[in-house]
């Protein structure tokens, strides 16, 4: 490009004006109409994805907006993190926009309290209905000899105050996403969302129930387990955040979830399963993989359950 052309193309140095653009427009100008594009685009995005700016009675899902970016965290490496390591089971089924978000945030919160941790996303891969119990018992037995806790973490669940405890729980199972925390869930035996257990109290309860299929039921079973087992649940103390506690990622606008009840499924659901659990569940692991998320290292298990259709009947779509 020659000098001339130069000039024209530009023109900010002489008449402080941009020779592209219709008539003279000044330096001034410019930056301010830069400076209300990039405000009008933030905006844009912040609505989008909190649903506020979508058209009354549209039915419009919300989608839900990204944490806010955490500072890189440190290697795990460093032996003054201590000798625990947590294998932090989540299961899951196709909500790879909520998964997007749970594992760089969650290995930054993470290390940030130095938790030697280890990602396992169970990806439940069959035709059966989705079974949360059983892909945390395949993740209980998949998880190798390098980590002694467990969390039974869901997907959609994100822990905003950084004085949840996250740490081995050596005097019994910590509820982290205890009833007078959860944004949803608030009576006395709920011990969903987030569980924190040893492997030697997880195999003291035989792990949970193979027979809840869909969606619900299996905390409520499970914690008649760690009660059967002699175990006391603990719960967080001392924080003041109440429901703020956490973020909830999902929208049932946008996800509905399988509720349906099959067959004899209604009156089983309310039983006591006191003969499966990690001693009979029936799997294979069709692939094993490392992934980075934004740099968040973990583990997809693509997982094919097995269901005997004679026991649990509702475990089709029918």
């Amino acid at each position: 490009m020659g000098p001339g052309r130069r000039r024209a193309a530009l023109r900010l140095r002489g008449g402080g004006s941009l020779g592209l653009l219709p008539g003279k427009v000044s330096v001034f100008q410019l930056f301010f109409a830069a400076l209300l594009l990039g405000f009008a685009s933030l905006l844009w995005l912040q609505l989008s994805c909190s649903g506020e700016g979508a058209p009354p009675g549209r039915g419009v899902p919300r989608r839900p907006c990204p944490p806010e970016p955490r500072a890189p965290p440190v290697t795990d490496d460093d032996p003054s993190w201590g000798p625990h390591r947590l294998a932090l089971l989540v299961p899951f089924r196709e909500r790879f926009e909520e998964l997007l978000a749970f594992v760089p945030y969650m290995h930054r919160f993470l290390s940030e309290k130095r938790i030697r941790h280890h990602i396992l996303v169970l990806n439940q891969v069959d035709h059966f209905r989705f079974n949360r119990a059983s892909l945390i018992n395949v993740g209980f037995l998949e998880s190798g000899n390098d980590t002694d806790y467990i969390a039974m973490h869901d997907v959609d669940l994100l822990p905003l105050n950084e004085q949840l405890d996250y740490g081995y729980p050596e005097a019994g199972p910590f509820h982290v996403a205890s009833p007078e925390l959860h944004p949803l869930y608030h009576y006395k035996t709920y011990v969903g969302g987030i569980l924190l257990l040893t492997k030697q109290h997880y195999e003291m309860c035989n792990g949970m129930s193979n027979r809840f299929w869909g969606w619900g039921r299996e905390d409520d079973e499970f914690y008649r387990r760690i009660k059967g087992a002699g175990l006391q649940v603990r719960r967080p103390t001392g924080i003041t955040t109440g429901y703020e506690t956490f973020q909830h990622l999902h929208d049932p606008a946008w996800r509905k979830r399988d509720q349906k009840r099959i067959a004899a499924q209604k009156q089983e659901q309310f039983k006591v399963d006191r003969e499966g659990g990690l001693n009979n569940v029936r799997y294979q692991i069709e692939s094993r993989t490392a992934l980075s998320v934004a740099g968040a290292p973990c583990t997809v298990l693509n997982i094919l359950l097995d269901c005997d259709t004679n026991e649990t009947p509702w475990c089709t779509f029918g």
